[in-house]
């Protein structure tokens, strides 16, 4: 009876278990690596937002950044909308 009661549950399990590899593992990972990239970003960083903004960083502040996306046009957006840095600057030299 036990094992009968097992084998019905060895199904279910094996699904959660794809599932967990498949689709949430992967999903947590790229969340850590976009975190640790919008935590990286300093002035100079040419950013592309979510809305498909492209422009330079030239002020970061806690939650927003301010981005240049012509000579004198300035945005703020906030971090987390960041969806690819393309180009780094170098870090300044102490």
């Amino acid at each position: 009876m036990e094992g009968n009661a097992f084998a019905q549950f060895l199904p279910l399990v094996l699904i959660f278990a794809i599932m967990y590899f498949l689709l949430i593992r992967p999903q947590q990972k790229k969340a850590k690596q976009h975190l640790a990239m919008v935590a990286a970003l300093r002035k100079g960083d040419q950013v592309v937002t979510q809305g498909g903004l492209i422009g330079k960083v030239s002020k970061v502040s806690d939650d927003e950044l301010e981005v240049e996306v012509a000579t004198g046009v300035k945005v703020r957006v906030v971090r987390s909308t960041v969806a690819q840095v393309r180009s780094k600057t170098e870090p300044a030299a102490n």
